[in-house]
């Protein structure tokens, strides 16, 4: 191992530094100069875990929760979230003005009065809209514990789907993902889905539409792309894809976005471990089993069993 000693130190760091900083003219992409801050993951990661706290209380920092004091503790967290959420999606639409502007963020003081004053508007209306779904949120998310608990003969307990269930943990934060999408919030809705995709394997991207009675068991490695549409009652196991097929582009060759890429999954399928259905015109029709290893590009009726044929063994 080569050491640089103290004296060859200062006099290349400093050398270094200004290499590094002639890039941001010219790697302007991968930067973010100026004074209007950007939506930070250390603060989206407490929303997140506050929101649990409110979704699944008891089941988390605080114990000892009964009728009598919950109306305070979920009070408590509505207000400190509020402030930290709003402040967030402040940002989030800042970072995208200038984005879609392609006009810098200023480089001494702040955005402009008049338009921080929006963008602060823009974060109040559009958490407190997102706090007016949560009563839905909680029941269509117990709908899923339920689907769990259902669908896994492993277990033994709702509160064992809550504590131990990493799918649940990806499908909530993907719920609340999606009522901030549909919501017009720009970046965290993907901040959040990629946050659970780093913590337990499953990437589910937040523009999906999923129905309740939702359950991806053991979940690692499950995909969901942005424009798959899933009913209810759909079960998924590890490894399963729900991709495109491919990414038509435009004259210029720049990739068509807005798209419908992803397929549509019926009511009350089953799809079995590290099968790959693909396409936006792909259709699994309703009461449908998918088997495991299959790759599928093409609609199947109703009631339809989809299973590789079995391969020969050999064993030595």
């Amino acid at each position: 191992m080569n050491f640089i000693s103290i004296k060859n130190k200062e006099e290349n760091l400093p050398e270094i530094a200004w290499s590094l900083v002639q890039t941001c003219v010219i790697r302007g992409n991968i930067q973010h100069l100026g004074h209007c801050p950007l939506p930070t993951y250390g603060e989206i990661i407490k929303v997140l875990d506050d929101l649990f706290e409110i979704i699944y209380p008891g089941f988390g920092h605080r114990s000892n929760l009964h009728m009598g004091n919950i109306n305070y503790f979920i009070g408590d967290i509505l207000d400190r979230t509020y402030d930290t959420l709003s402040v967030q999606i402040a940002r989030s639409f800042c970072q995208e003005k200038h984005s879609s502007d392609k006009t810098p963020c200023p480089s001494s003081g702040d955005c402009t009065s008049p338009m921080r004053a929006e963008f602060e508007k823009f974060g109040q209306e559009k958490t407190l809209a997102f706090f007016t779904r949560l009563p839905e949120l909680r029941s269509v998310l117990e709908s899923d514990v339920l689907a769990a608990y259902a669908g896994d003969p492993a277990c033994k307990s709702y509160a064992e789907v809550v504590f131990c269930y990493p799918g649940l943990k990806a499908i909530t934060i993907y719920r609340i993902a999606h009522e901030l999408h549909l919501l017009g919030v720009p970046l965290i809705p993907r901040m959040m889905t990629e946050w659970a995709h780093s913590q337990t394997g499953i990437d589910i991207h937040p523009g999906a539409t999923i129905g309740p009675h939702f359950f991806i068991d053991h979940g690692t490695g499950v995909v969901i792309g942005e424009t798959c549409e899933i009913g209810e009652w759909v079960k998924l196991y590890q490894g399963v894809t729900l991709g495109a097929l491919s990414f038509p582009t435009d004259e210029a060759g720049n990739l068509v976005r807005g798209k419908k890429r992803h397929p549509t999954i019926e009511d009350h399928v089953v799809i079995y471990a590290n099968a790959t259905v693909l396409g936006g015109g792909t259709v699994v029709g309703t009461h449908s089993v998918i088997g495991s290893s299959v790759w599928l590009t093409q609609s199947v009726a109703p009631h339809s069993t989809v299973m590789m044929e079995k391969p020969n063994l050999r064993i030595k």
